[in-house]
Parts: structure tokens; sequence; C-alpha cells
């Protein structure tokens, strides 16, 4: 199954396949505090360690139709502004569908990770891909947990470091 929003749009972001061309665009992520931690990447990595597992993560769920983040870009500006879409994870043995989101720091506070994940959550749900979808951040990452809550999501359970927020398809329906 594609979970990929490959061509998709909302009002102000389009989406598109990362490619390796994004990664420089991508790199100053790495340098904001606590970016590895919310990430759940190893600790200890440098800018440049953290930017490659990302972008092999990134392909290797591609590769391997796991879903997959897709670059956002702003449509008036053309500009790379973050990464967004739905991933297949497991969580406690259990495979589930995530919305994924990661924004640029200097695009923070504009609220593309909530219309992103708006986005994402409409169109699991319009195309049946599964019955519930979560979001999974980190317990110190609260702007992502707040991007859950407006994205229509409750708080379900606590995985060791890792909050896990879903929202159900009736949910959403109802919510129309």
């Amino acid at each position: 199954m594609n979970y990929l929003l490959t061509n998709q749009e909302t009002d102000r972001l389009q989406f598109r396949l990362v490619t390796a061309a994004d990664y420089d665009t991508w790199f100053p992520l790495f340098k904001e505090d606590n970016v590895a931690k919310f990430l759940g990447m190893p600790d200890g990595l440098s800018q440049t360690e953290q930017c490659d597992y990302w972008f092999k993560k990134v392909f290797h769920r591609y590769e391997n139709n796991l879903g997959g983040m897709n670059a956002l870009i702003d449509k008036q500006t053309g500009n790379f502004i973050g990464q967004a879409g739905l991933l297949i994870q497991t969580v406690q043995d259990e495979e589930r569908l995530e919305i994924g989101y990661s924004i640029l720091p200097k695009y923070w506070g504009k609220g593309y990770a909530q219309e992103a994940a708006i986005k994402c959550r409409d169109f699991c749900f319009k195309n049946e891909l599964r019955d519930t979808i979560i979001s999974m951040m980190h317990v110190d990452n609260i702007a992502s947990e707040i991007v859950a809550f407006k994205n229509g999501m409750t708080f379900e359970k606590q995985v060791d470091d890792y909050k896990i927020f879903s929202v159900s398809r009736a949910q959403w329906l109802k919510s129309k």
C-alpha cells in the first residue's frame, strides 16, 4: 500500500518526495537542541551523522513500502520548509500508522506542522488506509504534543520516553 502523499497540497504546502538534493537544506535542523532526542536518533552523533541517519531512514522507508516523509514546499515561495508523512511504526509489537512531521527551525511557529498533520490525517481517513492513526513524540516535545491535540488526537498511552496520541476514523467523521 502506498502511504506517500506525493503531489498532495494544502492551502500553503505542496508535498513531494524527499531527494538527495534536499540534504543541505535539511542540515540546519540538526543544529537545534533536542532535535536528535525528539527524532529518536542514537546518542552522540555529529550534525552530519544525524542528517545522514535521517536521509538513510527516509530512503529506507521509500524502498520498503513503509510510508515516508514527504518534503513540504511553500507554494508561494518554493522554499523547502520541512517534512511530513505517514509512517509504518511498530509500537509494542503492533503495526500502527503514524503521522510524522518535522519543520525547519526558521519556519517554527507558523502553523506548518499543524497544516501538514491535518492533511496527513485527512488523507489517511479519506483513503481508508487505517481506522486509527497515531502521532508519537518524545515526552519533552511539547510543541508536537500541541499539534497532536489540534489534530483531534487524544492521549492514548506512554511507551518508554514517548507519548502516543491517536484519533479514529469514527471520531474524525463526527468532527466533520
